[in-house]
């Protein structure tokens, strides 16, 4: 294109550089510009992704006919501008800024082996000692993760941008004046002390390692660089490992397309617990004789317990007794109908490939879609209605979309501890203009970037939806021409809605009217409305109807099929979407083919080498209903991988009766879990960074990850171990996936095969081979041939439903299952926190993690406690109908009046011994959001010993 024939905007900039004509793109700043035509000029406040405040002044350019020098970092050059970056003048005075710093930061290496400070130094010919050095500043060790050293800071801020700018997190700042300026935590608090959340940004960010890991991994490089996924939430971050003999020494976010260099602290400093000496490193095989006590799990056997109840085997002894014991349920259960005897939950911790391979065994193996995952107790009921109304269970936009949007309404989430880096998109989107409505009974961190809070009274999400749906029909504001092109029943809704006023729901919900028709008239009119929803919204027994008032939402208002808008339900672990996509759900095949679908039954069997009919077409039992059949006796034998159902299932006294009553019980796991601990066969595997494969983000973004350390002893990939068990059970698998995690460079055999073979069966992701995925790292479904780029914002065009239209359907208020009485006055919400993670078997073995974090609470409102007699710190116990936990008192004012929260992280307080089964009829998924529960002194003054 000719210069003439670009938009004004876009023209070029002329100017000389150097004495060299060169030509600057809008908007690039001088610097910018020496860079891209190969000019090095030292830099230290500037960074690519946190702007250029231009305060260190090492980049000072000439610019003729002006006085003072400039900084290159943030001058923009203008046409006819003469630029000298070599005059004695300026490369004078970017030697003296950096002798300057140096007079306060000599050895900066002794923190950061590369530390930018000394790089630039060296190359620009400084000299340190030529100035006098300020006093020497205290060290600040009060962190676990990372120590301050102020003698090491040259104020470049970069650490303030990245902790307000980029993590939206507004803990550090600079306080004091002239020479004493000094950068601090909140009001110049110890690090430790402070409200910093210990992400980690302002270390990575800061050029001189005087904000750097604790474990003074930044002194030494590292021998060896892996990029891979992190292992926690859906957010799916790109990362760093950097290895040194075999080991993690510390984690760096990477440029990925969920996360751009962004990580939370589980993420940065949570990866310890690879190394963890707990960790399975052999087979163990329960010792004859050794009954299995439900009352007895606890949350780490000591070695002493181990060996009394489990002795060691071979692999080959192992999976012999793995599949003996399957085949014996499957033999010696008669009569039972069209129910089979055997059942499995796999695990959304693993890869793609796992998941699609433990699917693929149940089924072949065992002739059962018994086979379920964490899902079933996060989000089904989410899918449920998804899958009813929409036709896919699929999120519509990436999270990112957030700064697309001018309304965005997350409800019953709290990404700040569950998805902190999500959570950052957010409070970016908020400083730019969007506005946030966080709708919670739990005033959460977020609250405080709202343009307006909504603290509904909790198990009230219907009243409160319907109320905005009434306001946005009644009003006039519902979008008809996208009704009319796109939706079904929309007369149905409108009927159903209409006795639905905020001036009656409001006493319900405790919203008031004016709030909700302000609240529904913002997110119709808008030009484009996003929302985000968590479990807060599905684990309720009315979890369906939860999410089909947010469905119906977005269809009535169009606020979908474009960047900024739809709904997106915030995955909770690391692969739930792909383990989803893979088919690791009862009542669906790989991509969400239904069961009883008789094509897509027939393909499975044909790709898979079955018998035509092998495949019932019968749903299998979800989660709960396994477990409640185990313990019944219906289901004789379980494999479990990477799950942990004895502390994470509701009622989980039940649950662990259940696990024991079992006649065979295998479990693939890295840590002898509470669940491990009433197995009869272990299985050792490998953790997430000792292995290859895909795993996909809660943007339906398809990432790779890749093995980086060695697993201990003999542990050995899930895959496998799946492999080895369905060749002892007949099935005549030839993958040869490796033992040790690792992948060969093709698709002929290993996890490339099954990754091949995966995709066979799901149209989504028919265009990512396995090759394009090792090239790219990462690629948004649906893909439908190698040359598509991808698709973030789906149903754009229709919905895949038989009618190409979405179906609204209306929602009835109903009550939780278990309300509040006088025996069990208060409301039991459970949920995460930010530093743990699911059950806490691999959290609560991070050293960092657990010493931040080190012992369950339960948050209660300070007015609530003090009617109780209660004050922080204090020992409770809190009961329910079902089973009581001690535990120590956390004060919280964002906690509401009269209800509890407890993290279920914490087997030695086990939330879900408290939580209550009842099934949401649709989903399938356990009120663990809601139960009743009383809160008492315990008077012995010893939390946790109940």
């Amino acid at each position: 294109m000719k210069t003439d024939d670009l938009p004004r905007d876009m023209t070029p900039i002329a100017f000389t550089l150097d004495g060299q004509p060169q030509e600057a793109r809008p908007g690039e700043t001088l610097l910018q510009v020496a860079r891209r035509v190969g000019l090095e000029l030292p830099h230290l406040c500037h960074s690519d992704r946190l702007g250029s405040p231009g305060n260190c002044r090492a980049c000072v350019v000439e610019i003729e006919g002006e006085r003072v020098l400039a900084p290159s970092c943030c001058r923009a050059p203008q046409a006819g501008m003469v630029v000298k970056t070599a005059s004695q003048r300026a490369t004078s005075a970017r030697k003296t800024v950096l002798e300057l710093l140096l007079s306060d930061a000599s050895d900066t290496t002794v923190l950061k082996y590369d530390s930018e400070l000394a790089q630039w130094a060296t190359k620009a010919g400084a000299q340190p000692g030529r100035y006098p050095a300020r006093p020497a500043a205290a060290r600040d060790l009060s962190h676990v993760a990372m120590a301050v050293n102020l003698d090491a800071c040259i104020q470049c801020t970069r650490c303030i941008r990245a902790c307000r700018d980029v993590q939206g997190n507004d803990v550090l700042g600079l306080a004091f004046r002239g020479g004493h300026a000094q950068i601090v935590f909140d009001q110049a608090d110890p690090m430790g002390q402070s409200t910093c959340v210990a992400c980690g940004e302002c270390v990575q960010a800061c050029p001189t390692g005087a904000i750097a890991p604790a474990n003074g991994a930044y002194a030494r490089p590292s021998q060896q660089q892996v990029d891979s996924v992190c292992p926690y939430c859906g957010v799916g971050c790109q990362l760093t490992y950097h290895v040194s003999d075999g080991r993690i020494e510390h984690v760096e976010g990477k440029a990925g397309p969920a996360n751009e260099e962004r990580l939370c602290v589980k993420g940065r400093f949570g990866f310890d617990y690879a190394h963890s000496p707990d960790r399975l490193t052999m087979p163990l095989i329960r010792r004859e004789g050794v009954a299995k006590d439900p009352l007895a799990v606890v949350h780490r056997l000591t070695p002493e317990q181990v060996r009394a109840q489990f002795r060691e085997a071979s692999w080959d002894e192992a999976l012999d007794a793995a599949a003996a014991g399957f085949r014996r349920a499957l033999v010696s259960t008669s009569a039972r109908g069209k129910q089979s005897p055997v059942a499995g939950f796999g695990s959304a911790k693993g890869t793609n490939e796992e998941a699609y391979l433990f699917q693929k065994l149940i089924r072949s193996a065992f002739g059962t879609h018994n086979v379920d995952h964490c899902t079933r107790l996060c989000h089904a009921s989410s899918v449920a209605a998804l899958m009813e109304g929409l036709g896919s269970g699929v999120v519509s936009n990436p999270l990112r979309d957030v700064a697309k949007a001018e309304i965005v309404i997350v409800i019953g989430a709290n990404p700040a501890q569950n998805h902190p880096v999500g959570a950052s998109w957010i409070k970016n989107a908020v400083r730019q203009g969007t506005k946030l409505v966080l709708a919670d009974p739990r005033r959460t961190e977020l609250a405080r970037h709202a343009w307006r809070y909504l603290g509904f009274r909790s198990g009230t999400d219907v009243a409160l939806l319907n109320a905005m749906l009434h306001t946005i029909i009644a009003e006039g504001l519902a979008n008809t021409a996208y009704i009319d092109a796109h939706t079904t029943d929309f007369e149905l809704l409108k009927a159903h809605v209409a006795d639905f006023s905020p001036e009656a729901m409001a006493p319900v919900c405790g919203i008031d009217a004016d709030t909700i028709r302000e609240v529904a008239r913002a997110y119709a009119t808008s030009r484009a409305s996003m929302i985000l929803w968590g479990m807060g919204v599905s684990q309720h027994t009315h979890g369906t109807d939860n999410a089909r008032c947010l469905i119906a939402l977005a269809m009535v208002t169009g606020q979908i099929g474009r960047p900024g808008t739809g709904l997106h339900p915030l995955r909770g672990q690391n692969n739930v979407q792909g383990a989803s996509d893979a088919g690791l759900i009862p009542m669906v095949l790989p991509d969400y083919h239904r069961v009883s679908e008789p094509d897509a039954r027939h393909k499975a069997e044909a790709l898979w080498g079955l018998p035509p009919g092998s495949l019932g077409e019968e749903p299998g039992l979800t989660v709960v209903e396994i477990i409640n059949a185990a313990h019944d006796g219906q289901i004789r034998a379980m494999l479990i991988q990477g799950e942990n159902p004895a502390m994470s299932d509701p009622d989980a006294t039940h649950a662990r009766e259940a696990l024991a009553r079992l006649d065979h019980l295998v479990v693939q796991d890295i840590f002898l879990t509470e669940t491990a601990s009433l197995a009869d066969v272990i299985l050792p595997a490998t953790a997430w960074p000792e292995k290859t494969g895909s795993v996909t983000n809660t943007d339906r973004c398809v990432q790779l990850g890749r093995k980086a350390v060695p697993s201990p002893g003999e542990a050995r990939a899930d895959a496998w171990i799946t492999e080895q068990l369905a060749r002892r059970l007949g099935l005549p698998w030839r993958y040869d996936v490796a033992p040790d995690g690792s992948a060969t460079a093709g698709a002929a055999c290993g996890i490339g095969a099954v990754f091949e073979e995966m995709r066979q069966l799901m149209p989504s992701i028919a265009g990512l081979s396995w090759a394009r995925l090792q090239r790219e790292g990462a690629v948004i479904y649906p893909v439908a041939d190698e040359t598509d780029p991808g698709h973030p914002v789906v149903f754009t065009d229709g919905y895949p439903t038989p009618t190409g239209r979405a179906r609204l359907v209306p929602a009835a208020l109903r009550p939780p299952a278990e309300e509040p009485d006088a025996d069990y006055p208060l409301v039991l919400i459970t949920g995460r926190q930010l530093e743990h993670w699911h059950t806490g078997s691999m959290t609560r073995r991070s050293d960092v993690l657990g010493a931040i974090e080190p012992a369950p609470v339960v948050s209660l409102h300070p007015q609530t406690a003090e009617r109780l007699g209660l004050g922080g710190g204090d020992a409770a116990r809190v009961r329910s109908r079902r089973g009581q936990v001690a535990l120590t008192v956390r004060l919280d004012e964002g906690t509401p009046a009269n209800t509890a929260f407890i993290p279920f992280a914490y087997a030695e307080a086990a939330a879900n011994l408290l939580t209550n089964p009842a099934l949401d009829p649709f989903g399938k998924i356990a009120e663990l959001k809601y139960c009743a529960v009383t809160v008492e002194p315990v008077r012995d003054g010893h939390p946790h010993h109940s």
